[in-house]
């Protein structure tokens, strides 16, 4: 495997970084929403429709961070609102987006509290460690993942930070990273910036057969009636399908009952969804599994690329069965190259495209985005994404619809295709105004209220988070 530094990534195919484009192609709009809408294939007339309000002086960073979650945000909420039109009549509904709420909503994780108590984001094994070259990033949120860390390592299974620090401060980072990689567990060196670009969405439109995609009626929210299985975990994908819910979608998180899953990391991103287990490998499970997906909508999947091919899962297999079907997936490191195959999280691609380094303190130690921001705003435009394909399948381009995103083409538009912009002004932000409670199987939660901004739009989600992987398997 390559160094960090060597990483071949795929390069972005003819499409413009707001940089690029001319000053014409970018006025008045915002050009990271219409970079973003551009590439979901959205009309280019409509962004007249999105405005911004609300503080400048959110999610600092020396990388455009802000600019970027605002239009994730906003081209989530101008597809919603696209579609909202479609179904009901009328023109497309204005979207104002308020960045208080964007910046609330994108560290929604860090504002929970359940009964007063604030969770843990990271465990004592996850973070920052000197190497005998440079530095390293571990992740060991979940016990699997940290008892892998430390077999990886030679450890022993009660080893504890001091004991990581010691032994990771003595070997080179490269190779902490691939010893790692080998046992299944999670560290990347912390590389310099990438050069190179992935595309921010890649886009097929499949035709397999006679379209299953139902007409869809007036309703009172754009995503009504839509049936989305949820095989997604952590922050993006369940970004994405809180986000489908909170538009009305019915979305069922699948999981299996063999992977663990934090209650509190469930309890931020479950709002709106029902969560059920089904064991894939069963007989039984896998003909209920058949069963909701011969009248699914859409399938958001979050794993590695081909880690679901074993399950009969390939976006070709799926779209065999169900013509018409969106099936959207998203990855950490992109689809392509030899780091395609790898696990990764936010807090580790920020490792290993070079934001932690470009975010180091004058001493050299490397620094993080204000937020998981690759997590949320990837999130939001995979639901942006299907809620375009439900729009576009109905307009005149039939056919099901297979989308991919990654962590690591959210960094590189972070990185090259938004021009950094100083805050306006610098209105307090205080986010408790986008902060509300609400009692729920876990408990009383203290949680972020959603982002998506649209004439008409919902202001909460409908339900609170059921019990992970205890609501039956069976659309509403």
């Amino acid at each position: 495997m390559p160094p960090a530094s060597q990483r071949p990534t795929e390069q972005a195919p003819a499409e413009q970084t707001s940089a690029q484009q001319p000053a014409a192609a970018r006025a008045p709009f915002d050009a990271p929403t219409a970079h973003a809408w551009a590439a979901l294939d959205g009309s280019a007339e409509l962004l007249e429709r999105v405005s911004f309000h609300g503080p400048d002086a959110v999610l600092p960073s020396g990388l455009p961070v802000r600019q970027l979650a605002r239009a994730a945000v906003a081209t989530c909420s101008l597809a919603a609102a696209e579609l909202a039109a479609h179904r009901n009549g009328g023109p497309v509904p204005a979207v104002r987006v308020d960045q208080g709420a964007v910046a609330t909503a994108f560290v929604s994780e860090r504002h929970l509290t359940v009964d007063g108590r604030t969770p843990v984001t990271f465990a004592p094994h996850s973070g920052f460690w000197r190497t005998a070259d440079g530095w390293v990033r571990t992740h060991a949120n979940y016990p699997h993942h940290r008892a892998r860390l430390l077999a990886a390592l030679d450890l022993p299974a009660d080893a504890g930070p001091e004991q990581l620090a010691k032994v990771l401060s003595e070997q080179p980072a490269e190779r902490i990273q691939e010893r790692a990689y080998e046992a299944g567990a999670l560290a990347v060196a912390v590389a310099p910036v990438s050069a190179t670009l992935h595309p921010l969405v890649e886009t097929r439109i499949v035709d397999s057969g006679p379209s299953t995609a139902r007409p869809l009626g007036s309703a009172p929210l754009p995503a009504a009636g839509i049936r989305v299985l949820d095989l997604t975990r952590v922050i993006a994908g369940p970004v994405a399908t809180r986000t489908l819910a909170l538009l009305g979608a019915d979305v069922l998180r699948i999981d299996s009952p063999h992977l663990p899953e934090a209650d509190d990391a469930h309890a931020d991103t479950g709002f709106g969804k029902r969560s059920t287990r089904l064991d894939l490998a069963e007989p039984a499970d896998r003909a209920t599994f058949e069963d909701l997906l011969a009248t699914a909508d859409a399938v958001i999947t979050g794993y590695r690329p081909g880690a679901l091919h074993a399950h009969g899962l390939a976006p070709e297999a799926l779209l065999e069965r169900r013509p018409g079907l969106i099936v959207a997936q998203l990855c950490a490191w992109g689809w392509t190259g030899p780091w395609a195959g790898r696990r990764g999280f936010d807090s580790l691609v920020q490792a290993g495209v070079g934001i932690a380094a470009h975010e180091a303190s004058p001493d050299g130690a490397p620094g993080v985005l204000p937020a998981q921001a690759l997590d949320h705003g990837t999130g939001y435009l995979v639901a942006a994404a299907v809620l375009r394909a439900l729009t576009d399948q109905r307009t005149g381009r039939p056919g099901g619809r297979h989308v991919r995103f990654s962590l690591a083409a959210t960094a590189a538009w972070l990185l090259h295709g938004i021009e950094p912009e100083a805050p306006a002004d610098h209105e307090p932000y205080d986010p408790a105004r986008w902060l509300t409670e609400s009692d729920s199987p876990y408990g009383r939660l203290r949680h972020a209220l959603p982002p998506i901004s649209y004439d008409g739009a919902p202001t909460d989600w409908s339900r609170p988070p059921s019990r992970w992987g205890t609501d039956p398997a069976t659309w509403l």
